[in-house]
C-alpha cells in the first residue's frame, strides 16, 4: 500500500487543506503484508473522522492500512473540522466540499472509479453521522454506507446542553428536524427509492450513543432498506473502532475480480 498524505487548496473553502489517502499496491517480497491491486481505476472507500480527530486519525489509532491491503482497496480520508458534514452557519461549507469537490478532486489526483458500484462511505461517531448523511443524500454515489459509533439522531444531540455551542455554530438557530440532516427524516423521504445504499450500523451496547442507535434501527425496521446491524458489548473507543472497521470492510460489496 501507498500511504499518502496530501496537501491540497479547495476552491470551496477557500484555503489549504489536506487528505489522507491508501492506494493498493501489488507487492511480493513485502514481509508481514498481503498487497493486492489491479491495473483498473480503484474501489474506494470514504472514511470519515469523529469530533475531536482530521484525517489522519484513522492512520493514527487504526491499522486499516493493513486491513484494506488485501483487498486492493483505496481509502481517502478527508478533513472537515468540527462541521458535522454540514454547510456551517458560521464557518466553512464542508458539506458542498465533501460532496461535489472532494471526489473530483481525488479522482484527478489518484486512479480512483468514478463508478457507483465501486464507491463507499464510512465513518466514526460524527463520521458515522456524516456517512449516512452523504449516501442517503447522494445515493448516486455510494452503493454501501457504515456508520460506527454513529450520532445517528442527530435531533436529539442537538438539544444536549454539553453541544450547544458546537451546533449553534453549525446550523445556527434552524430546526434540522425534516432537513437533509435529518437522518430519520431521510430514510424516510427515500425510502421508495430503487438506487439507494445497503446500510452497516454499529454500536457498542456502553456507548453513549447506543440509545441513538436503537431508536434508527427501529425506524429502519420499518422501512425498505437492507440494514446490517451489530450491537457487541463495546464502548465509544479506539479498540472497538479498531476491531469493527474489519467487519465493515468484510461486509462491503467489493467487487474481488
Amino acid at each position: 500500500m501507498a500511504l499518502i498524505k496530501c496537501e491540497f487548496f479547495s476552491e470551496v473553502l477557500e484555503l489549504s487543506t489536506s487528505m489522507t489517502v491508501i492506494l493498493p499496491q501489488q507487492t511480493k517480497t513485502q514481509i508481514g503484508m498481503q498487497n493486492k491491486a489491479t491495473n483498473d481505476k480503484h474501489q474506494t472507500l470514504y472514511l470519515l473522522h469523529g469530533l475531536s480527530d482530521d484525517d489522519s486519525i484513522w492512520t493514527r489509532r487504526t491499522s486499516i492500512e493493513r486491513y484494506a491491503a488485501p483487498l486492493g482497496l483505496a481509502v481517502v480520508m478527508p478533513q472537515v473540522d468540527r462541521s458535522f458534514y454540514a454547510d456551517m452557519k458560521y464557518g466553512n461549507k464542508y458539506w458542498t466540499f465533501l460532496t461535489e469537490e472532494l471526489p473530483l478532486l481525488a479522482r484527478s489526483f489518484f486512479p480512483l472509479s468514478d463508478a457507483r458500484e465501486d464507491n463507499f462511505v464510512a465513518g466514526l461517531s460524527m463520521g458515522g453521522y456524516g456517512a449516512f448523511k452523504w449516501a442517503l443524500n447522494r445515493p448516486e454515489q455510494f452503493s454501501a454506507a457504515a456508520s460506527l459509533s454513529g450520532a445517528v439522531d442527530i435531533v436529539s444531540r442537538i438539544n444536549k446542553p454539553e453541544r450547544e455551542e458546537t451546533f449553534r455554530l453549525v446550523y445556527g438557530d434552524e430546526d434540522v428536524a425534516g432537513t437533509e440532516h435529518d437522518l430519520f427524516s431521510l430514510i424516510e423521504k427515500t425510502d421508495k427509492n430503487e438506487q439507494k445504499p445497503v446500510l452497516y450500523q454499529c454500536c457498542g451496547t456502553e456507548d453513549f450513543l447506543y440509545d441513538d442507535n436503537i431508536r434508527f434501527k427501529e425506524f429502519c425496521e420499518k422501512s425498505n432498506y437492507d440494514l446490517t446491524t451489530d450491537f457487541s458489548p463495546g464502548e465509544h473507543e479506539w479498540g472497538y473502532w479498531d476491531k469493527t472497521i474489519q467487519d465493515v470492510l468484510s461486509w462491503l460489496p467489493l467487487n474481488n475480480n
